[in-house]
């Protein structure tokens, strides 16, 4: 695992971003050489192979709508089909987004003849790559091996997200049990420290050590932890290990010590003044471009009911420090959608109106919050805001609920990108997670990974109900 600007990225993914942005920078000068292969390559197509803007340029653009198209996610699908899927979609963005560029900017213009030959060789690099990426463990030649100490309720939690932690590139070798309580791990899987744990993690060549130990206070080896890592074992407390490779905070194991003690959490609850200028800028600009779009979508919830019935749908939700405000929608529901209370949205809803199922579908019906961002009520990025309903049931029953709400509501954030939609408190528990997660790490960078990585769900609706 690789720790950019806070945020945790899987090796194998830092990796694989930087071999296809080699592989598509490459084909800018293969694709000039295949244009002008019997005769003279023109001056000014004559590249600079260590660095040219033009096909620095390309290769960014390209890479970034991959982003975009979820094909740079920790949960990459094998299924080849819909990676063809995405890498096609990922290479249709980009050419429209180059067109447009080269369009304003003709000096960076490569040549239609050029262009479309780099485009060809890059997507036909890329699927060989992928091709390559799927027939090989991804993580094979990067296994870590860790040795987890205890053997209670916190190791069976790991011992049960054993798919998860062989997906990031580690092998659990053993658990090493150190006090006398019943052990929670098949007996198999048990390893006896006959001399000391310096010497059972050297014979077993481990790689870093996982510390899920029930009650620290009855059993610590401070000692023996402090003798590894002299030697170079990385240490590992449980939560900082979880929080590594599944991308969340897992509920289970976080006491406040961790939030207390922890070098995160601050940057999101105190942000710089550039997050509101980009959410206030990014407003602007998508309030209009999508103004024919908030038009048409209008009149057409309009005209459905003949006018009968509003358009917006003004909705209480809790925002930052629990005060509540009104969030904008289109009206995707009948009038009497919650005659009976509120509730949370299900597959195939009835209340839902034809239009409605269209625009939930696209999330058209988001487009009203750009004014909530502009109102300072929400920015573009954060936790879902919830319903005031919910909310109070939710902080009874959910341990650390309350802290979603010491940063302001967003329209996306890294739970709406990581987990479906819910309809279920255990649904709510575990994007709360994800949440944390993106309380604890936040930066700028994660809000423009999860902005690029928005656009895959919003294209292939997942989530949407």
């Amino acid at each position: 695992m690789l720790r950019i600007f806070h945020h945790y990225i899987p090796a194998y993914i830092f990796w694989l971003i930087i071999v296809e942005f080699i592989v598509i920078y490459c084909s800018v000068f293969l694709g000039i050489e295949l244009r002008y292969i019997d005769s003279t390559t023109p001056e000014n197509l004559i590249l600079d192979p260590l660095f040219d803007t033009r096909a620095l340029l390309f290769s960014l653009v390209l890479s970034l709508s991959m982003t975009a198209m979820g094909l740079h996610t920790r949960n990459i699908n094998d299924d080849f089909a819909e990676i063809m899927i995405r890498i096609a979609l990922s290479f249709m963005v980009g050419f429209l987004t180059l067109t447009f560029i080269f369009y304003l900017l003709p000096d960076l213009f490569l040549g239609r003849g050029v262009f479309v030959l780099a485009l060809l060789v890059a997507f036909f690099g890329i699927l060989f790559t992928r091709t390559l990426f799927l027939k090989f463990d991804k993580n094979q030649f990067l296994k870590r091996r860790i040795l987890v100490l205890g053997t209670g309720s916190k190791a069976a939690l790991l011992n049960e997200m054993q798919k998860n932690i062989q997906k990031t590139g580690h092998k659990t070798i053993g658990y090493v049990c150190i006090d006398n309580n019943e052990p929670k791990i098949p007996d198999n899987k048990i390893l006896e420290i006959k001399t000391s744990l310096l010497e059972l993690a050297l014979e077993n060549d481990v790689d870093e050590i996982v510390l899920a130990i029930d009650d620290r206070r009855k059993a610590f080896p401070l000692g023996d932890l402090l003798e590894c890592k002299m030697k170079g074992i990385i240490v590992w407390d449980i939560v900082t290990f979880l929080e590594r490779i599944t991308g969340h905070i897992e509920l289970d194991v976080l006491h406040p010590s961790n939030i207390i003690f922890s070098s995160g959490f601050t940057n999101a609850v105190k942000p710089g003044g550039s997050k509101r200028l980009i959410d206030i800028t990014a407003s602007i600009i998508i309030l209009t471009i999508a103004a024919p779009i908030i038009v048409i979508t209008a009149i057409a919830i309009w005209l459905s009911t003949f006018g009968r019935d509003p358009v917006l749908y003004r909705q209480k939700r809790v925002g930052l420090c629990g005060r509540p405000f009104n969030v904008l929608k289109f009206r995707s529901m009948t009038v009497d959608a919650e005659k009976n209370g509120a509730q949370f949205a299900k597959k195939k809803d009835s209340r839902v109106t034809r239009i409605g199922s269209i625009i939930r579908k696209a999330r058209i019906d988001e487009l009203p919050q750009l004014f909530n961002v502009l109102k300072g009520e929400m920015s573009f990025v954060g936790p879902r805001p919830e319903r005031p309903e919910f909310v109070l049931g939710f902080e009874q029953s959910i341990p650390h609920y309350a802290l979603r709400h010491t940063v302001k509501p967003g329209i996306t954030g890294w739970a709406q990108i990581c987990y479906p939609y819910g309809e279920t408190e255990e649904d709510a528990r575990n994007k709360l997670q994800y949440d944390i997660y993106y309380i604890k790490n936040y930066s700028l960078f994660l809000d423009t990974t999860i902005l690029f990585q928005t656009v895959q769900v919003v294209l292939f609706g997942q989530g949407s109900r």
